[in-house]
């Protein structure tokens, strides 16, 4: 028999309205960042929803790159996260590398291992390229971007 103390219920225990939080490495340095609008708590699975997530992957030979939806899950141990609803990652340009957006509907991540993947559609731009295809897999410590299928594209070369 189902208990009736209200502990299946998905309900917020506590909510945090302009939620910040930064992991650093042990250099002192930021690895990455996760802000957004409000971060509401659920102890039945201990998860974190995310209200206008923004997620910035930092690293000093790279160059940043930026997730940011409507819509973001924190797993229970804090190793996943999952952004939907418009979802946008910008790479800037820098360390020879020209600035990259993707857009998608769904990103999981997985920031300690810095690999982005998502089964959804996605749109990839560049200053010289327009690709699109179906599944992606972005491993942000090699500049790797993966994809799996329906893959389109167009390019121009750079004018110098």
């Amino acid at each position: 028999m189902a208990k009736r103390d209200g502990s299946t219920r998905h309900d917020p225990d506590f909510w945090v309205e302009s939620f910040f939080a930064r992991r650093m490495g042990p250099d002192g340095l930021t690895q990455h960042s996760l802000a957004a609008v409000k971060l509401e708590h659920f102890p039945d699975d201990d998860s974190s929803h995310l209200t206008r997530p923004h997620f910035i992957a930092m690293n000093a030979q790279k160059p940043p790159v930026h997730i940011q939806a409507q819509q973001g899950l924190v797993s229970s141990n804090g190793e996943e996260v999952y952004f939907t609803r418009g979802v946008e990652v910008k790479r800037e340009a820098g360390a020879g590398k020209d600035w990259l957006t993707i857009h998608t509907d769904y990103l999981h991540i997985t920031p300690d291992k810095e690999i982005a993947r998502t089964h959804k559609a996605v749109t990839i731009k560049t200053p010289a390229a327009l690709v699109t295809a179906i599944g992606m897999e972005f491993n942000n410590r090699t500049q790797a971007v993966k994809l799996l299928s329906r893959v389109k594209g167009h390019y121009e070369k750079p004018k110098h």
